[in-house]
This record gives C-alpha cells, structure tokens and sequence, in this order.
C-alpha cells in the first residue's frame, strides 16, 4: 500500500474539484458521499499505508512525484515523505477528519444559506484537508509552505461561511490577517535557513544543522516559532482562535481539532533538530505554551457560549504541546496531539448537536435539564469532558501526564510543572461548571433532537476514542515516536499531577450545582472588573486595537489628502472630461456619423499625402 501513499492527499483534492466545478448542481446526498467518502478512502489507504510502514521496520519512506521547479541548483520536488511523525498526523488528520465530515452531512443538511452551500461547503472541507495533508507529507519546507497557507486560506472561506453576516466576514478576515502575521515571521526563517544550508529539503537541512551558528540557529527557531504561534493560537497571536466559531460547527471541529492548529506543534516537532541546536529558542516555545494554557485557562472560566469554552480549552490544550515541546517531551506532546483530537472533535461535535436541537442556541445559561432529553450528546460531552480533565483511565490522562511529568524533571525549578498542574485544575473547574449548567438543572430552552444516524455514529466512535485512545498510545507510539515518560502510580509528584484535577471536579460540582457561578466569588472579592478582564481574553484584543488599528486607521486617514490622492483626482477629473467629450459626439445621427467619417478620411489622406 505504500505505493500508493500519493492517494491519500489527492482523494481530498478530487472530491474537491469535482464539487468545486459542479457549481452547486448536484444532488444533496451526492454531494455528501463525495465529500465525506474522498476523505473515508483517503483514510483508508493513510491505514493500509500505515500499516505496511510500521511491519517494514524502516525509519521512513519517501514517494518522489515530480519537480516542482527547477532554478540553478534550486530543484525543490514534490515528495511525499512517510516516518513516524507525519504518520501519525496523516491518521490524525485523515481518521478523525473522516468523522467529522460525515457528521457534517447530517448537521449542515439544512443549514446552508444558498441552493450550493453544501456543495461549496464540503469543497472547502476537502480542499482544507489536502493543504493539512501536503503540510504534513512534504518532505521540504518549501511543500510544508504551500499546504501551510492552503491551510490559512481554506480557514478564512469556512470561518466565513455565513457571509452574509458581516460579523462573520469579519471574524474570517481577523484569523487571515492575525496568521499572515505569523506567516510572515516563519518565511522570513525559511529564507535565512536557504541562506545559511542552501536546502529547504528537511532531512538534508536537519543532517547539516551543525554547520549553523548557535546565534543563527536561534533567530530561525525563534521564527518558526512566530509562524507556529500563528496557527496554532498561541500567545501573543491567539486572538483570532475565538472568533473562529462564527464558522460552523464542523469547521470548528475541523480546526480545533484535527487540522489547523496542530500546524504549529507539527513544524516545531518536525524542526526538532534546528530547536535542540538553539536552547533559547526552545526555552521560548515552553514559556508560549505555559503562558498561553495558564491566560486561556482562567478566560474559559468566565465564558458563556459553549463554542467559545471549547476555544478557549483548545487554546489551553495546545499549551501543553507547546510545552511539552519546549521542555523535551517530544513523544509526549505528539502522544497529546492524537488524544486531543481525539476528544476535542468529540466535544465539538457533541456540542454541535446540542446547539441543532436548541434551534442554534449556543449560551450555557439558556440551556439545563438536558441530560435526559438529550443522551447521546449528553453521554458523548460527559465523556469528551473526562478525558479534556484527564481523569484516569482517559486518552487525555496518559498524554497530559506524561507531559507534566517530564516537565517535572526539567532544570526550571519545576516551575513548568506547577503551571501545568494549575492549568490542570482550572481545566477541571470551567469543564465541569460548562457539563453542570449546560445539562443539569432547570431547562431553559426545549431541545427538539434533530439528530441522525451519520451525526451520532462518528459520536460514538469519538467517545471509544476518548477512552481507549490513550492504550492505543501507550501500546503504539511508545515505540515509534519514542519513550513516552515513566512514573510509578505511588510517587508523590504524580499522585499530586492526578489529584488536583480530580478535586477540580469535585470543587467545580459542589460550586457550580448550587448555581453559584464562581466568578461571582471573584468579583465579590476582587471586584467585578477581574472577571470582565479575564472574560475579554485578558484584553488582547483592546491592546492590539490600540497598538496597531486605530493609529493605522488614523495613518490612512491623514493620508487621504497626500500628494499621490491629489495626482489621482486631477487624472480621474481629466478623463472623466474626455470621456464628457467624447460622449457629445455620440448622437445616433446617421447623418453625423457619416459626416465624421468622411472628415475623418480626408485628414488620414491628407496626412499621407504631405508624407
């Protein structure tokens, strides 16, 4: 099967043209077995593939397609290669991105604004899954490059698939240009990497590392490192992650949880080598990680929409990537990256199913009283939110723990390990306080469950997922991504790691059954505005609009009256005369136009006479 490892990006990208040159004119169904089944069988050929690769014992395994370009020596080939990493990113992205396309098919049957919506709609998905795929498969930066900012423009056409809510144009618009940000940094790490090696192939840049000066690789890691920020949401270029729920709640699931933000945790994983040369660059993506799961920890506590919750939680949960990353724990932070797709998509999704059957309700204090009327999606957020709080015996318990548990052994002075384990407990507290006000209690608004069998399948899959997803880790990838930490159960270190978010649990359900909304304790003690400012995302967006939109806006206003708009309106005022002019000349007399012909004739044959 690994013969035929080309198939899996270009199933996606066929389903996408066909739906994308089709227009909208093919029948509903069709159009879901096009989108959802080009994914399926990508799926299936990414297993079978798999497979072949992990019984071979090879280390990796590279399909050269074709040349892409060819400048001097600059020969740069569209090569797909296969190792470990990117295996588990394919079946990352390929399993669970199967999943959510088929829920799609149930949840976006109806809601779509236009007769071709959910052709364009499943086109979109498609394209963004190839990009993700490319990004992953490409065995040179420069392939990594291309499906990098196909990812970033497929992000903008689904968070803005509502267009005609300008809200949500603007919310597409924010995550392009708040990513460009990031983009610009990593091009710039590329072209120094070109510069210093002469190669953007990575294996042959990651074997001739040792030729980079320690400042040199330092400034690249630290690049790259601004182009990760930017697509996986990290501090200080997070802000465009919450306002990503404006798309719908399939894309949601798409980018919180196989696809988009996992490009940052990939290329600095990938670009390991380049890290382990610059330890300040490494040290640099740890803090981003710890800061960035300790500002969206707190802020997902004082949310009210169930979709920003889940934000903020992605946000927080690639932290811990990030983290891992920084502090060494390779294995552990790709361990986390499969199981939190795992469960994230699962919440997403389940919430997605809440939010139909509530006529697209999405604030938690509108909803209670669910779990009974509701059990599949109740049963499916029950056991997603268990494993986001790492409860034993969950996928998220085994790769969070490994996570914190390395970062123990770090020379910080463990300080990692205690933000870790406090982000833990505030994970625990705002999942609990989002299950118990969203499903217990006085019902607020009368669900009428809408949902299908191709919705609640991929649930049911997700929540086996959930569970068993870390066994299958700790059996799996141990061996191929590395040693994943080892603990014993009694050591005080760990049982303090797996007792805080347990007591998380139990504090959030003691506090937050009896309605007694825990940041009315905040304010009542720290006053009102602590809450107001952890509930803005810790006012990022009011700085930046500070920092960066009103002096920008105040520039192009000053500029409107330069010299260059003054040229501008005396040569639109000079062609608009002209134009004048040469309309008076248009009177529909046959007898004008023939008298202009014949002057016209004389003044030609005039001129070439005197010639």
């Amino acid at each position: 099967m690994l013969e035929y490892l080309w198939l899996v990006p270009a199933l996606p990208l066929v389903g996408f043209f066909v739906l994308f040159v089709t227009e909208g004119k093919l029948p509903d169904k069709l159009v879901g077995v096009i989108g959802a089944g080009s994914v399926g069988l990508a799926a299936l050929v990414a297993l079978g593939a798999g497979a072949e690769f992990v019984q071979s014992g090879e280390g990796s395994y590279a399909q050269s397609l074709w040349i892409w370009m060819a400048v001097g020596n600059f020969t740069p080939s569209i090569t797909l290669y296969l190792d470990p990493l990117s295996l588990v990113m394919t079946g990352v992205i390929t399993g669970v991105g199967f999943l959510i396309h088929l829920f799609a098919t149930g949840y976006m049957w109806k809601d779509h604004e236009e007769p071709e919506g959910l052709s364009r709609f499943f086109a979109y998905m498609n394209l963004f899954v190839f990009a993700m795929l490319m990004l992953v498969l490409g065995d040179n930066l420069l392939v990594l490059f291309l499906g990098w900012e196909g990812v970033g423009l497929c992000s903008y056409l689904l968070i803005g698939f509502y267009h005609r809510d300008p809200e949500n144009g603007y919310a597409a618009r924010k995550a392009f240009v708040v990513t460009r940000v990031g983009d610009t940094l990593m091009a710039i790490g590329l072209f120094l990497l070109f510069r210093e090696l002469g190669t953007l192939d990575i294996q042959t840049a990651l074997g001739d590392t040792g030729q980079l000066d320690p400042g040199m690789a330092t400034a690249i890691g630290l690049l790259l490192l601004g182009g990760a920020v930017g697509k996986s949401a990290q501090v200080p270029l997070q802000t465009w992650l919450p306002d990503a729920m404006a798309g719908p709640t399939p894309v949601s699931a798409l980018i919180h949880a196989a696809t988009m933000v996992t490009a940052g945790v990939y290329l600095i994983a990938r670009m390991k080598g380049i890290y382990e040369l610059a330890p300040v660059a490494q040290f640099a993506v740890a803090i981003v990680g710890l800061v960035t799961l300790l500002i969206s920890s707190f802020t997902a506590l004082t949310q009210t929409d169930i979709k920003r919750i889940l934000a903020y939680s992605t946000m927080s949960q690639i932290g811990y990537m990030f983290m891992a990353l920084g502090v060494g724990a390779w294995s552990a932070g790709i361990f986390h990256l499969m199981t939190h797709a795992f469960f994230k998509a699962l919440l997403f999704l389940a919430s997605g199913s809440v939010i139909l059957a509530l006529h697209h309700e999405q604030d938690i204090h509108k909803m209670g009283g669910l779990w009974r009327k509701l059990p599949v999606p109740f049963a499916s957020m029950l056991i997603g939110s268990l494993a986001l709080v790492a409860l034993p015996l969950t996928s998220g318990f085994y790769s969070k723990d490994a996570i914190l548990l390395t970062a123990w052994e770090h020379d910080t002075g463990r300080w990692f390990w205690a933000g870790g384990v406090l982000a833990a407990f505030m994970t625990a507290l705002y999942t609990t306080r989002m299950m118990v006000v969203a499903f217990f209690g006085e019902t607020k608004t009368e669900p009428d469950d809408a949902s299908r069998i191709n919705m609640w399948g991929p649930l049911v899959v997700l929540c086996v997922l959930s569970i068993a997803g870390g066994w299958m880790g700790i059996g799996v990838l141990d061996g191929l991504l590395g040693p994943l930490g080892e603990f014993s159960h009694t050591d005080p270190v760990a049982v303090t790691t797996v007792a805080l978010p347990i007591f998380g649990v139990l504090l959030g359900w003691l506090v937050f059954s009896g309605r007694l909304d825990l940041s009315t304790l905040v304010a009542s003690s720290f006053g009102d505005a602590l809450r107001r400012f952890w509930q803005s995302g810790w006012a990022f967006d009011w700085v930046y609009d500070r920092l960066f939109v009103k002096p920008f806006l105040w520039v192009a206003r000053v500029n409107k009256r330069d010299i260059v708009d003054l040229v501008f309106r005396i040569t639109a005022s000079v062609t608009r005369g002209f134009h004048h002019v040469g309309a008076l000349t248009q009177t529909g007399r046959l007898r004008w136009y023939a008298a202009n012909m014949a002057i016209g004739l004389i003044v030609v044959f005039l001129i070439v006479a005197s010639v």
